[in-house]
């Protein structure tokens, strides 16, 4: 809990900052994305030594983006609190938008992140003590992206912890290691090697070789560009973005908190529509 409040008071950052791609050509950073990060793709090969990921272990990693360890709660369903969002400014309606993973019909919150991203690292805290706050009809979903060579192999390290069922666990640990401890490189560094990053999940109880075959697998390319393919049809630009059922994006909110109120809102007219 200490480490949360460190965090949050260790990065100066604006409310609503942002991480984006930064364009190729054009210097201007794009409306929604004010801290953009290179594009440049990176590829992850796999260590010399690392066995292959076997079709088993990629099948068992879960299809959202949820930690399979998560059980449902009985928290209440509570009224939103403070005004309505204005469609268009608060929030827009994606066209033809689908949730990225559904389940059971749960209403799906997702939260579109990357590793690197300060904003992201300054916002984890408020989503994780929002996501326990959700009632069971409410499943909130972590989707990575990948807007440069750092972002990456972090990407692919989130779908071999989410395999693992370590999601919870370790989610808020990476926040930390990469912004506040730097025992994980972030911006402006050379992208981690994934034998470095297995080496760090060793501490959840994981096997380093088998780690960065996850990481390295078929099976996690493949969730890693469906996330990406997600995050484009929803037209996301920067992160953090929340997405709630596939059908809106939260594009207001003067703080972290207000962008979580306009959220309970947005999640209150899908519950009204069932």
């Amino acid at each position: 809990m200490k480490s949360r409040h460190v965090l949050m008071l260790s990065l100066l950052l604006p409310l609503l900052a942002a991480c984006g791609p930064k364009p190729a050509t054009d210097t201007t950073p794009a409306a929604e994305a004010p801290t953009p990060a290179t594009t440049t793709d990176a590829t992850i090969a796999p260590a010399a030594d690392a066995p292959a990921a076997s079709a088993d272990a990629a099948a068992a990693a879960p299809a959202d983006g949820a930690d399979s360890t998560a059980t449902a709660n009985t928290n209440p369903v509570l009224p939103p609190q403070g005004p309505p969002p204005v469609a268009g400014s608060d929030y827009v309606e994606i066209p033809n938008g689908q949730p990225y993973a559904p389940l059971n019909g749960q209403i799906e919150v997702v939260e579109v992140f990357g590793y690197v991203c300060p904003a992201c690292a300054r916002f984890a805290p408020e989503v994780s003590a929002w996501k326990k706050k959700q009632p069971a009809d409410v499943r909130v979903t972590y989707v990575p992206v990948v807007f440069g060579p750092v972002w990456k192999p972090y990407a692919h390290a989130f779908y071999a912890a989410q395999s693992k069922g370590l999601v919870d666990k370790t989610h808020d640990a990476v926040f930390s290691a990469i912004h506040l401890q730097r025992s994980l490189p972030g911006e402006g560094k050379p992208p981690a090697d994934p034998a470095q990053i297995a080496q760090w999940y060793t501490q959840y109880g994981v096997d380093a070789k088998e780690f960065v075959a996850l990481i390295n697998s078929f099976g996690t390319n493949s969730q890693v560009a469906r996330g990406m393919q997600f995050a484009k049809n929803a037209g996301v630009e920067s992160t953090p973005t929340i997405i709630v059922n596939g059908k809106y994006r939260v594009t207001g909110g003067q703080t972290y908190a207000d962008v979580l109120r306009i959220a309970d809102h947005l999640v209150a007219m899908e519950r009204a529509r069932r």
